[in-house]
This record gives structure tokens, sequence and C-alpha cells, in this order.
């Protein structure tokens, strides 16, 4: 079974920047399109950022070209660099495989933008 923990969240002012990373546990890591997720207060978790083994990206159009997601096959992690943030951006943020079937869901790291 793989784990995924998410790190990196926390306070920012609107404009600044955060990094989030992923680390997953468990063996064919690299062999899966990855995603961010993030799911605000009273809404649906939605995906922002995915990254196939490849290398190949997507964004939704909220995020792009203010988010930027890669990942290290070796390391296992993936990341999501954010930047000119938006209150709107306020969010808990997961990472998780692209599947029908996903792994199960980490305890996510709080973004809060505010000032």
């Amino acid at each position: 079974q793989v784990q995924l923990v998410e790190s990196g969240g926390g306070l920012v002012q609107p404009g600044g920047s955060l990094r989030l990373s992923c680390v997953a546990s468990g063996s064919f890591f690299s062999m899966w399109r990855m995603g961010w997720y993030r799911q605000a207060p009273g809404k649906d978790r939605e995906l922002v950022a995915d990254i196939a083994s490849g290398g190949t990206t997507s964004y939704a159009d909220s995020v792009k070209g203010r988010f930027t997601i890669s990942r290290d096959d070796a390391k296992k992690m993936v990341y999501l660099q954010m930047n000119s943030l938006k209150p709107e951006d306020t969010a808990v943020y997961y990472c998780n495989r692209l599947s029908a079937i996903t792994w199960s869901w980490g305890q996510g790291t709080q973004v809060t933008v505010s000032s």
C-alpha cells in the first residue's frame, strides 16, 4: 500500500510563493501520472496540476502560468511550485496518482493566502 505525505504549506500573503512536496512510499511510483489536488472549505476536491512519467504536464486554467509541477522519480517525490498566490488558492493540497482507483489520500498540507 502506497503512503503519501505532503508538506510545505503555510500562511502566505497574496502575491507570495510556496513550494509543496509530496513523498510516496512503495514501488512503481514512476509508472504513474501524478497530480496535485486541492480542496477548499465547502468545495469538492479538484485537480490543479499533473505530470506524466515522461514529464508532460497539464494545469487547471485557474493556476496556469503561476504553478509548476515537477517530479523526481528516484526520490519518489512530486513538487508544486506556487507563485503569485491568490486568496482563492487557499485550500488543503494533496497529491495522488491519476487513476480511477487512487492510492489512499494523505493528510494534505494547508495553504492559506491572506493578508
